[in-house]
């Protein structure tokens, strides 16, 4: 009976063991997925943002050195591979306050036809980049830990997948958003 017992016991917790490393996969398969969905939410804002930045420089509202300004770093956002993404990102922000923070833009805007839409449509914008940016650093971290665990190397739950990294911007609105709050 005693052999019974031992196999019994050793049955149940190898059982209970497979169905912890399982339970472990399973969530760090979960946490990649959330972090892919942040990451693509993170690109959906950026677009937005360039997007409604290049209906900014090509509102005739800028003078033209301003707009040219804001249109060039507009496009290089769009453009910039993946290396140079987060510096472009953050010229661009650079960008948008510089023009933001111009005096009496926001009266100039409100004075013409599409500008009260134009920059609630803008500072929505930069709202979800910061959001975005903030829950995509946070999918990485917890991604990370789960990944750095013991049992997760050991048995490379993860797979050949890197670490995830953090997408690190300036991504500070500008002056004049932060006043109409």
């Amino acid at each position: 009976m005693t052999t019974t017992m031992v196999i019994l016991v050793v049955g149940v917790v190898v059982v209970l063991a497979a169905v912890y490393i399982s339970w472990r996969a399973g969530r760090l398969d979960r946490l990649h997925i959330r972090l892919e969905t942040a990451r693509a939410a993170l690109d959906a804002a950026l677009v937005r943002r360039a997007a409604v930045c290049m209906e900014l420089a090509a509102s005739r509202v800028l003078d033209p050195a301003t707009s040219l300004v804001l249109a060039a770093a507009t496009h290089e956002a769009r453009t910039a591979g993946p290396e140079e993404r987060e510096h472009a990102e953050s010229d661009l922000s650079r960008a948008l306050r510089a023009v933001m923070d111009q005096e009496r833009l926001r009266e100039r805007l409100a004075e013409t036809p599409a500008g009260p839409d134009l920059m609630a449509e803008l500072d929505t914008a930069v709202t979800k980049v910061i959001y975005s940016r903030r829950f995509y650093n946070n999918a990485v971290e917890v991604t990370r830990q789960a990944q750095r665990r013991w049992l997760a190397r050991t048995l490379r739950l993860a797979g050949h997948t890197e670490y995830p990294s953090y997408f690190e911007i300036d991504d500070d609105e500008p002056a004049s958003f932060a006043q109409q709050s």
